[in-house]
């Protein structure tokens, strides 16, 4: 795909049941979905906003949480790969073909949080994330236990800087990242010492209240929110959806 060094590319959930989860995120996010044929590991579907594809969703294999992960682009697997090792990463799953779609490598950070490196087989860009676009990610939040640590392992991996900060009192720093002057997300240190380090996106709705409140009728949970933001555009609410996985929602409000 040709997107720049480091940018995300692709979003996918690991779920229980990927058919089950399709109605609540049909009913928040609007999305559709196609079942990827011969798909490896088994029941994986590809959720569409428009016709643009932005997500996947696959069946969980081993693990005991339904969880959001994102793939990273990069113009060689092989060597990105080498260097998540060689900058005190792990590489859970070497560097893999899927025919037809692209090269990809299952990483974890000196920390612990988990993410996919990727080069897509296809010319033509990712949309998946698009900041303010309905149905799109709009923010990648890294929580982690040593900030500085995280920020200089993926600028050396990706060419990500570290941008300004916004001070959170006891909760220390909630630093911007860079990539080619473009902001695509923050990273913070994990508020609980016991919870390991991961990944959290954001998906951006047309509407938060009405997102919040197709949550709630779909079986999902609105843990926090709506909480506004910073820019003053907009706001966000953090849920869970019926299978346990956690993620936000940003959008603008009608009644602000």
């Amino acid at each position: 795909m040709q997107n720049t060094q480091g940018m995300p590319i692709w979003y996918e959930l690991m779920t229980s049941d990927p058919g089950a989860v399709q109605d609540f995120y049909h009913r928040v996010m609007g999305w559709t979905f196609e079942p990827m044929p011969d798909a490896p590991g088994g029941d994986y579907h590809v959720a569409s906003i428009d016709g643009t594809a932005v997500a996947g969703l696959m069946q969980m294999q081993d693990s005991p949480q339904a969880m959001w992960f994102v793939y990273l682009g990069v113009a060689d697997v092989d060597a990105s790969a080498a260097k998540v090792q060689a900058l005190g990463g792990r590489v859970e799953q070497a560097p893999t073909d899927i025919p037809g779609v692209g090269r990809f490598a299952f990483c974890a950070d000196p920390q612990g949080a988990y993410f996919y490196l990727m080069r897509g087989d296809s010319d033509q860009p990712s949309a998946a994330f698009a900041t303010a676009t309905p149905g799109h990610c709009s923010w990648n939040e890294l929580i982690t236990s040593d900030q500085r640590a995280a920020l200089s392992f993926y600028g050396q991996l990706l060419g990500w800087e570290k941008g300004d900060a916004m001070p959170m009192g006891d909760a220390g720093d909630y630093t911007f990242l860079m990539l080619d002057g473009q902001m695509i997300g923050a990273v913070m240190d994990s508020p609980d010492p016991d919870v390991a380090p991961y990944w959290n996106f954001a998906f951006q709705v047309p509407e938060i209240d009405a997102a919040a409140e197709a949550v709630r009728a779909a079986g999902g949970v609105v843990r926090m929110g709506p909480t506004d933001l910073p820019d003053g555009q907009m706001w966000l609410v953090q849920i869970t959806d019926p299978q346990g996985a956690e993620l936000m929602l940003t959008g603008p409000r009608k009644a602000s």
